[in-house]
């Protein structure tokens, strides 16, 4: 599901630039692409489009919506491999 880094020379990771319609507004949100490809398969899996599942995530957001984004993705992982994903581990 999430794709290998993409890196530019620099070794820092591209942020990709994406327009969502929440609640009938645009908005862009600057994301790495392994989340973007994270956020589509599980709007896919939920059967919802990117739009609908962001504008859920947005209404229990407390700080900006890219971190609420990757938030999610996070805990969405974390529940499906239980055990396999430490929080805060390393």
């Amino acid at each position: 599901m999430l794709s290998t880094v993409w890196q530019n020379l620099t070794g820092v990771a591209v942020l990709k630039k994406r327009s969502l319609v929440i609640a009938g507004h645009a908005t862009s949100v600057s994301l790495e692409p392994q989340f973007w490809d994270a956020l589509k398969a599980i709007a896919g899996e939920r059967g919802l489009s990117l739009n609908q599942m962001a504008a859920e995530i947005d209404l229990d957001r407390t700080g900006n919506l890219s971190s609420a984004l990757r938030v999610y993705v996070l805990e969405y992982l974390q529940k499906r491999t239980p055990g396999q994903i430490a929080a805060g581990g390393g």
